[in-house]
């Protein structure tokens, strides 16, 4: 097997999977899957990028998307105008925003059966990232029950919804954040280590056992280009891993998990409009 766990080629097959679907829903229910992005307008470039590769991804599956970029203190009449809007089936807020205080409040603001990136404390889908980790690790035959794991950050985006997905399944999880002190002894003890810090070059070659599992869900913007939590100097001196590629990892993965999210919505939709 490839030391590589490669996000993309999964993605791919995922995505002729969601075609079909969403062609059906669109000549057999007559739905048309939405999806509406909301961002700040002090996005940065890194999230200009990412909001273009998810209406590029909608578009190749014949998902409708629209953009509203606008400032926070306009987002909550904006939701709640998206909320009440039956053509839209998935809202998501591209995060970070300016005012990261406000993040709760907005995310929150989502319906729940609309909050298709599952980061609402009532939102009826799981988080795409943890979800996007959990099929790429399936994905690659990598069995979790009976290993070591660690997450390391305790984020709303990867690393609290991952927890509460893998001791959901009753897997053995520890968790590091920012007060954990010296994480390395940690580390090398681990069988399975998902970096989900945005702290570049945290994760060294020496700190890892031979045989462990790493995935990169860590995401930094240094001089305009997006770099991971990994060092790179790892991939060149540690043949002896299996590790998400610098690009292509789970990234492409999360981007799936979110539009199979938007077309459960939009089916839902749909059985609900064929009820008697």
């Amino acid at each position: 097997m490839s030391k590589y766990l490669n996000g993309e080629e999964l993605a791919g097959y995922i995505k002729e999977r969601q075609a079909k679907q969403v062609r059906g829903l669109r000549q057999a229910e007559r739905v048309l899957p939405k999806l509406a992005i909301i961002r700040s307008t002090s996005s940065s470039a890194v999230i200009d990028t990412y909001v273009r590769m998810k209406r590029r991804y909608a578009e190749d599956i014949l998902i409708e998307t629209v953009v509203e970029t606008l400032d926070e203190a306009d987002m909550p009449a904006m939701i709640q105008r998206l909320n009440e809007d039956e053509t839209v089936h998935g809202i998501i807020v591209q995060l970070p925003l300016g005012d990261l205080a406000l993040t709760d409040d907005i995310v929150n603001l989502i319906a729940p059966k609309k909050d298709v990136d599952g980061l609402g404390v009532n939102a009826a889908f799981t988080s795409a990232t943890a979800e996007a980790i959990d099929w790429l690790l399936a994905g690659y035959g990598i069995e979790l029950a009976g290993k070591k794991i660690t997450i390391v950050g305790h984020g709303r985006l990867v690393g609290a919804p991952l927890l509460k997905l893998w001791q959901g399944s009753g897997y053995d999880v520890t968790v590091l954040d920012d007060k954990s002190g010296d994480i390395a002894p940690t580390i090398k003890t681990s069988e399975v280590i998902v970096s989900a810090t945005g702290v570049p070059r945290l994760i060294r070659g020496d700190m890892v056992s031979i045989g462990a599992v790493l995935v990169d869900a860590g995401t930094a913007s240094e001089s305009g280009v997006i770099v991971g939590d990994i060092d790179p100097e790892l991939y060149e001196t540690r043949d002896d891993v299996k590790i998400t590629p610098q690009k292509g990892g789970v990234g492409p993965l999360t981007i799936a998990a979110l539009f199979d999210h938007v077309i459960i919505a939009a089916r839902r939709v749909a059985e609900q409009n064929n009820k008697p």
